[in-house]
């Protein structure tokens, strides 16, 4: 398995990487091609095309993918889905870098504080 992933160049393991073809990716999510095809046109998810044309996902698509099933299981249609998934995405994303400025803030303020012994 090792060498395999390694013949790949460890893209088995990128989260971006576009391994599953559109039938497997359905499977996965437990629904069928149109409904990937509706994230699509809803400009949720872009997946990659092969050679040949045909579309395929990431495993990050996926997990973005699975959300949006959750909440048309749920009862939201699809369009409302795709957006509300694309905020928690934007939102995760602004409070990661949140996360980041005010760890960068704090060491810069805990360094000047030590300095100016």
């Amino acid at each position: 398995m090792t060498a395999d992933n390694d013949a790949l160049g460890g893209r088995l393991d990128d989260d971006d990487y576009p391994a599953y073809t559109m039938g497997r990716a359905a499977e996965m999510l437990g629904t069928n091609a149109g409904f990937l095809r509706a994230l699509g046109e809803a400009r949720l998810i872009t997946p990659l095309r092969s050679e040949g044309g045909h579309r395929r996902y990431s495993r990050y698509q996926l997990r973005i993918a699975a959300r949006a099933r959750e909440l048309v299981d749920q009862g939201t249609p699809v369009e409302a889905a795709c957006r509300i998934v694309i905020l928690e995405d934007q939102l995760e994303e602004a409070q990661r870098i949140n996360a980041e400025y005010r760890r960068t803030a704090g060491k810069a303020e805990a360094k000047a504080g030590g300095s100016s012994s």
